[in-house]
C-alpha cells in the first residue's frame, strides 16, 4: 500500500498521523464498496490432473535486483506515522528475511524531512540482510523541490538495492491541497535514472499503468515498472474516508472504481514492454492471484492491504502470511504441471 500525501482533518493533525490514520481506514469496513475489480477472478488455469511433478521440489525461485529471491514475490510498499510504521517496517523485515522475498518500504517523506524515521534506517538492512530493497519516494515531489540529494538519501538511509518513485495523480486529484501539478514529472524521473546510479522502479499506486505510459517510462530509461492496478485499494475511496466536507466526498467517490484492472494491465504492459521488469500488484489477495500474475506476464507479484492486518500484529504474524501465499503459489504450481515459473509463464489458460 503506497500513499500520496493527504489533507489534515481534524482526526490527524500532522503527516505522521494522517498516515497511520491510512492505515485505521484500510483495515476497516469502512471503504466505499463500489470499488474496481482486479481482473484476476476471469482468469481461469486448465486443471492438470496428472502433474507428474513432486510439490516438494517446485523451484519458485528467481533473481531481482541483482539478489536471490525464494519466490517471486514482493512485500509492497505499506507505510504509517513513524512509531506505528517503524513497527510494521521491523515486522515486514523480519518476514521478508525469513522467507526470501523483496521488500518495498513506503513513502520516506516523514523521514527525508527529519520528522520521524518510522523504521526507516539502517536498522531495516540489519533485519533483512539478504534480500531486495526497495526505497520510495513521491513523484509530484520530484517537481517541488526534491532531486537527487533527496532520492539519494532515501536510498542510503536504508542501504536500498533501488528506488521505487510512485505515482498517484488521482489520489492528488480529489484531496483538498493534493499536488496538481504535474509538469515535468516523466523528465525528473528521466533525470534520476540517469544521476542517481541505482535501478529506479516506477509504480503507479492503484489506478494502473497503460502501455503507452510503461512505453514512454522505457524510453526515459525506467526499466522497472509496478503496474499497481485497480482491485486493491482505492485511495480515492481512503480520501473520500478522510475528507472534511461533504462535496470533497462525494467527488473522491465518483472516482473509487477508476483505474485499469491490474490482469488487464500486466498483460499489456508486458506485450508492449516485452523486455522491461514488471511487477503486477493491486488486488493480489492470494497465491493464485500472484500464479496469475506471473502467467500474464509478471515477474513479481506485490501484495500489501493483503498483508496488512498481519503485519500490523508481529513480525511471526507477517510470516505466517506471506509463507501461505507462497504455498498457494506453489499448488497452483503444480496443479497446472508447471515445475518452475519459465513453466508456469506458458501454462493453458480456459477461455
Amino acid at each position: 500500500m503506497n500513499d500520496g500525501d493527504d489533507i489534515v482533518t481534524p482526526a490527524a493533525t500532522g503527516i505522521d498521523a494522517r498516515k497511520s490514520d491510512h492505515l485505521d481506514i484500510v483495515l476497516s469496513p469502512r471503504l466505499s464498496a463500489r470499488q474496481a475489480q482486479s481482473g484476476f477472478d476471469a482468469i481461469v488455469f486448465e486443471h492438470q490432473a496428472l502433474p507428474e511433478l513432486d510439490l516438494a521440489e517446485i523451484d519458485l525461485s528467481t533473481r531481482f535486483l541483482g539478489r536471490s529471491l525464494a519466490a517471486p514475490l514482493l512485500i509492497s510498499s505499506m507505510t504509517g506515522g513513524p512509531a506505528r510504521s517503524a513497527r510494521i517496517n521491523a515486522h515486514l523485515a523480519e518476514a521478508a528475511q525469513a522467507l526470501k522475498i523483496a521488500l518495498a518500504v513506503g513513502s520516506q517523506r516523514i523521514a527525508l524531512e527529519g520528522r520521524g524515521q518510522g523504521g526507516l534506517d539502517r536498522s531495516l538492512r540489519a533485519r533483512a540482510p539478504d534480500v531486495a530493497i526497495l526505497a520510495n519516494i513521491g513523484a509530484a515531489q520530484l517537481v517541488m523541490g526534491y532531486g537527487r540529494d533527496e532520492a539519494r538519501r532515501a536510498v542510503d538511509m536504508i542501504e536500498a538495492d533501488a528506488l521505487i518513485v510512485h505515482l498517484n495523480p488521482l489520489q492528488e486529484a480529489v484531496q483538498a491541497g493534493g499536488d496538481r501539478n504535474w509538469r515535468g514529472v516523466l523528465s525528473a524521473i528521466g533525470g534520476l535514472v540517469r544521476d542517481l546510479g541505482v535501478p529506479i522502479v516506477v509504480k503507479e499506486v492503484g489506478a494502473g499503468i497503460s502501455a503507452a505510459t510503461a512505453r514512454r517510462l522505457a524510453e526515459a530509461g525506467v526499466g522497472i515498472v509496478d503496474v499497481a492496478g485497480a482491485g486493491g485499494t482505492s485511495w480515492a475511496a481512503v480520501e473520500a474516508e478522510r475528507a472534511s466536507d461533504a462535496a470533497t466526498r462525494e467527488t473522491a467517490l465518483v472516482f473509487a472504481d477508476w483505474g485499469i484492472p491490474t490482469a488487464t494491465a500486466i498483460r499489456t504492459v508486458r506485450a508492449a514492454c516485452p523486455d522491461i521488469g514488471l511487477i503486477g500488484s493491486g488486488g493480489i489477495r492470494t497465491g493464485l492471484d500472484a500464479a496469475k500474475a506471473i502467467r500474464l506476464g509478471a515477474d513479481l507479484a506485490g501484495q500489501a492491504a493483503a498483508g496488512l492486518a498481519s503485519a500490523d500484529h508481529s513480525a511471526e504474524a507477517a510470516t505466517a502470511h506471506f509463507a501461505a501465499v507462497i504455498e498457494q503459489l506453489r499448488i497452483a504450481c503444480f496443479c497446472t504441471g508447471s515445475r518452475d515459473l519459465s513453466a508456469l509463464r506458458h501454462a493453458p489458460l480456459i477461455g
